[in-house]
């Protein structure tokens, strides 16, 4: 991807995704897919625009998806985005978020999920994941009172509980 990028050019054509490109392994391939995820995570942005809802509104969503998508799915999991094994919305709101956030907080949770929520609807409507995969994403983003319950115990762990807090949600692929 050697041209410039400017948020303009989003709005004037319809971004081809390419799934393979978005795989990850190696540095250098982290690297291309952040940007690609960028891209992505634009034209998303516009199109809740587009669909006429508010900057702010619009902002919140595509800031909410830009954490999961590129600091979690990319920067942590090292997965392609396209990769539809479900369970990954659960491993960041259960698990992920809580460790990775100096005070987690149940609402500030649900608005990352709103975010995620949207983007993975962004996705299926495009064709981009299956229908089955954003079911599952809907599901896994729905389980606030599972999040929230997650986000209490951790507080409560005490001595060598850690291990058995992070068994039930794992971060380990299965």
């Amino acid at each position: 991807m050697s041209e410039s990028y400017s948020p303009a050019m989003e709005l004037e054509g319809e971004l081809r995704v390419n799934k393979d490109d978005f795989a990850i392994a190696s540095v250098d391939d982290e690297i291309r897919a952040d940007g690609l995820c960028r891209k992505l995570l634009s034209r998303f942005y516009f199109s809740l625009l587009e669909a006429g809802m508010s900057a702010e509104e619009a902002t919140a969503l595509a800031n909410g998806a830009d954490y999961y998508v590129r600091d979690f799915v990319v920067g942590y999991k090292h997965r392609n985005l396209f990769d539809e094994r479900p369970g990954i919305v659960r491993q960041f709101a259960g698990n992920w978020y809580i460790v990775n956030t100096i005070e987690p907080s149940i609402e500030e949770l649900a608005g990352h999920l709103a975010g995620v929520r949207a983007f993975y609807r962004f996705l299926a409507v495009r064709g981009d994941i299956s229908a089955g995969f954003g079911a599952a994403v809907e599901r896994e983003c729905g389980e606030l009172a599972y999040y929230d319950g997650r986000i209490r115990s951790f507080w409560e762990i005490e001595g060598g509980g850690y291990v058995e807090w992070e068994r039930e949600c794992t971060l380990k692929d299965r």
